[in-house]
């Protein structure tokens, strides 16, 4: 059972790059429900965390077989993230006046924001290195606690570490945005897909390099899906004297 679950449950070698890439069951699977789970989040359908949660359950086993522990470390993150906005998207559609609806976010919390995730990107981006390597050692403890017998790893210099920087603090933003469903998350995918683009392809991960590929047009109909529903929230709380902002529920 547990070969299933393998990297090395090979299921097609992909002539990509020098000697190829074989591509495994675990990450093609892992991938496609992730490509639903953000082409669902899109169109703002509720039960998008449901496959976000199953993409990040096989992604932590992928990360954690490769030894890519820092990596591991931030699914948790995402776990608890698809948990708690599928929790308040259910809420939302549920009750009689959803207390979220697609928007853009006020101009003063923009502001703060991006000011920020400039600072944590400059922070993380000039301490990548320890930064890494301590979150892997918590990795390794955590690990350790379950039983599992793993090796410290060794501190190797990231090779782009603003770029990489960039990648972790603002998916953990547009998360955060995407829970409270604001349209600027999107917007902040499209940069960090393209940006994802050439990083991979500079490190010879092709695979991921075209999934990001697609990626970008998922983010990019997201962005102008969510605009149009802005749009429409909007437009019909102006018509509507003293009444609440509601949509129709479509998960």
């Amino acid at each position: 059972m547990l070969e299933l679950f393998s990297i090395h449950n090979i299921m097609v070698h992909i002539p990509l790059g020098t000697g190829g890439y074989d591509l495994s069951w675990i990450e093609a699977i892992g991938t496609i429900l992730g490509l639903i789970n953000i082409w669902l989040a899109s169109r703002e359908i509720t039960i998008n965390y449901l496959f976000g949660i199953l993409n990040v359950l096989l992604f932590t086993l992928v990360f954690y077989q490769i030894q890519l522990y820092a990596s591991m470390l931030l699914q948790v993150f995402f776990l608890v993230a698809n948990i708690v906005g599928w929790y308040m998207w259910y809420q939302s559609d549920n009750s009689a006046s959803p207390a979220m609806v697609v928007r853009w976010m006020p101009v003063k919390q923009t502001v703060v924001v991006s000011i920020i995730s400039v600072l944590c990107i400059a922070l993380v981006a000039a301490n990548i290195d320890a930064v890494f390597i301590w979150l892997s050692n918590v990795a390794v403890s955590v690990l350790q606690l379950f039983g599992v017998t793993l090796q410290r790893p060794e501190a190797i210099p990231d090779p782009y570490p603003i770029a990489d920087s960039t990648i972790m603090i603002l998916s953990i933003v547009a998360t955060v945005l995407m829970i409270k469903k604001y349209v600027e998350n999107w917007i902040i995918w499209c940069g960090l897909d393209v940006l994802s683009v050439w990083l991979y392809a500079k490190q010879g991960v092709y695979f991921m390099s075209l999934e990001y590929t697609l990626l970008i047009f998922i983010a990019a109909f997201g962005t102008w899906n969510w605009i149009k529903l802005a749009r429409e929230n909007r437009i019909y709380a102006g018509g509507q004297q003293g009444a609440k902002i509601s949509i129709t529920p479509q998960g």
